[in-house]
């Protein structure tokens, strides 16, 4: 057996290949000795992860970047050799304002331009009124869920600086501070959108594979100097994650491993409500409605542990958008060079090119294909964003 080693996680579904993978067994057969510490906020991860409390942790795909880049914290280059989910974020949103959206709606309600659409209208009529702006929250400022609910709104013409408030809650609060209406909506991980239907105090607008077709959520995050100095333990993670995700995937193994994740220690709610995200099956409305989508959270199905680098530029170019940093070259190159596909294929012994799983383009709902090539013409081509300096 290697040294222990300590990993983070937020009580998530999409830490399911990491949790399965210790709890089945899957790293103790890679001849690895880890004990998985359950944390509230995702700040907490990246400290502990930064100072060497952890070895390794589930975070963040855009904390593993600004860590890096050094950008609204202290600069720690991380490596991300997996990564632990595509997509599984929705937007959701109080009974009140759901009602508010589907009066002014003009199109699909599964059509997010709908949506961000009738938005705006509520909001300018809210303006009108004199009404407080809403309030959204979201999980990190540098976290898919700010960027998504920021490309969402601003697609429909909200500005998500000027007339909404966005405010940053850990995962576990957002259900309770919707039910008290201090937020009008959220954009997070499963299972907590599914609990705030359960509770009667939220409607699922939007998965968020509506806003991206194929969206990098999490990673496995490691220290670079640490990664370089332990490369054996790095492949061992990696197996022990991929053998997880096959056994997640396969449909026969569902009700199991949602049990596993229910536990009070890993995610701590039922386990009915994670099998629901892990299907692809969720309620969306207090009124039992529900909505299927497969590609509401994969986990290993279609590459998705593979890490993407593009996937690394389109996140490094929502911060540039919304003034988190400045555009430059050598930052995008940094940015990329988070995400690992190297180590990866080296950890699964994958050397034919064409047995490797092909990536994906990001899919956006609004606005041209995304060039990692041309981050400033991508960025040009939307209406609402801002600039430093």
């Amino acid at each position: 057996m290697t040294a222990p080693l300590h990993i983070g996680f937020i009580p998530l579904v999409d830490a399911a290949a990491l949790i399965i993978a210790v709890d089945k067994g899957f790293t103790a057969a890679e001849g690895l000795e880890v004990t998985l510490v359950r944390e509230v906020s995702w700040s907490n991860v990246r400290d502990k992860l930064n100072i060497g409390l952890f070895e390794a942790a589930h975070l963040l795909a855009p904390v593993a970047i600004a860590s890096s880049l050094g950008v609204g914290h202290v600069k720690v280059p991380i490596v991300a050799p997996y990564n632990l989910g595509i997509n599984g974020n929705a937007i959701t949103v109080s009974p009140a304002l759901h009602a508010a959206i589907m009066t002014e709606i003009d199109g699909d309600r599964l059509d997010p331009m709908a949506t961000a659409q009738a938005l705006a209208r509520v909001v300018a009529a809210r303006r009108k009124s004199g009404a407080e702006p809403l309030t959204f929250a979201m999980t990190f400022p540098f976290s898919t869920h700010n960027y998504q609910l920021r490309f969402w709104m601003a697609a429909g013409g909200v500005d998500p600086d000027e007339d909404v408030r966005l405010v940053v809650l850990p995962p576990p609060f957002m259900v309770e501070s919707l039910e008290n209406g201090h937020v009008d909506g959220f954009c997070v991980g499963a299972p907590w959108n599914s609990i705030a239907v359960d509770h009667g105090v939220g409607h699922i607008l939007h998965f968020v594979a509506d806003i991206l077709v194929h969206a990098a959520e999490k990673v496995l995050a490691i220290r670079q100097s640490w990664a370089a100095k332990n490369p054996d333990v790095v492949a061992r993670l990696v197996r022990s994650l991929s053998r997880a995700a096959d056994f997640i995937e396969d449909p026969g193994n569902r009700g199991e491993a949602a049990r596993m994740l229910a536990r009070p220690e890993r995610i701590g709610v039922d386990a009915e409500v994670i099998q629901r995200t892990l299907d692809g099956r969720l309620k969306i409305s207090p009124d039992g409605k529900i909505r299927e989508n497969s590609r509401y959270l994969l986990v290993g199905r279609e590459g998705a542990g593979r890490p993407d680098p593009v996937q690394a530029a389109w996140l490094y170019s929502q911060m540039v958008r919304w003034a988190q940093t400045r555009i430059s070259e050598e930052a995008l190159k940094a940015a990329m060079a988070v995400f690992r596909p190297d180590l990866y294929d080296a950890a699964l012994a994958i050397s034919d090119s064409g047995s490797r799983s092909e990536n994906h383009e990001i899919g956006a709902f609004d606005g041209p294909e995304f060039n990692p090539n041309d981050i400033a013409g991508y960025l040009a081509s939307f209406k609402i964003f801002r600039r430093l300096g």
